[in-house]
């Protein structure tokens, strides 16, 4: 599980790039003291998730990354792993960044009261070829504006909102919450990804970051493509 998890992360948060080759069994097998049997299984549970290709002359490679959505906790794990937030080729566009009545399912994660003033920051995010994958919308405190003053500007933020967060006020995260879900596009959320063939399905998330005592640093809500898929891992809980 410790090799199956490390090279995925390592393949989700964009440090093997598509077409970069995954070591073999016999290099997993010497790098991290396991049989070649485990090394085989570690290589076959990646294929089983479309993570990597077998390659004619070139072992095993990662595979086309155009079907995998970066969610918002893939993003988070690899800015604090690697400090970049995007795969590499992957970026983003801030659209707007403003003060903004709170709706009321902002106001209620927040835990502010409805149509209170937040921060909100729109962004679309782009993969190598310059096509929209995502769209988000991040919300925070109002009371942050003043210590992380670049939560208000229309650029990207180096490392994520998170670490800007930490190191300008001292709110660091401890937890996460992701909820996935579906349905059909608004014809504004069609043409924000660049969709023409209508009705499509979203794949649609809401993700939220608490610090240790609970208090929410950041609420999101994105969109991406129905016919993406993001990858989420877990372990059975020890006894």
């Amino acid at each position: 599980m410790q090799v199956l998890t490390h090279l995925r992360e390592q393949i989700v948060s964009g440090t093997l790039s598509e077409g970069d080759t995954v070591p073999s069994e016999r290099q997993l097998a010497a790098d991290w003291g396991i049989s070649r049997a485990t090394a085989a299984k570690v290589l076959s549970e990646l294929r089983h998730e479309k993570l990597v290709i077998p390659k004619q002359g070139s072992g095993t490679v990662v595979a086309a990354r155009a079907s995998l959505h970066h969610s918002p906790a893939e993003r988070f794990k690899s800015a604090q792993a690697t400090g970049r937030i995007y795969p590499r080729g992957h970026y983003a566009k801030i659209l707007s960044a403003s003060i903004a009545p709170a709706p009321e399912r902002v106001a209620l994660a927040l835990g502010i009261a409805e149509n209170q003033d937040a921060i909100r920051r729109q962004r679309v995010s782009y993969n190598e070829d310059d096509a929209p994958v995502s769209s988000s919308v991040s919300w925070f405190l109002a009371e942050l504006a003043e210590p992380v003053p670049e939560l208000l500007i229309t650029e990207r933020i180096t490392g994520g909102t998170p670490a800007v967060i930490e190191a300008r006020a001292g709110w660091s995260w401890q937890d996460g919450q992701d909820l996935v879900g579906a349905r059909i596009a608004t014809d504004e959320e069609a043409d924000l990804l660049g969709i023409t063939e209508r009705p499509t399905a979203l794949l649609v998330g809401y993700n939220s970051l608490f610090d240790a005592e609970g208090k929410v640093i950041e609420y999101g809500e994105y969109i991406t493509h129905g016919d993406r898929f993001t990858c989420y891992t877990f372990q059975r809980p020890r006894d």
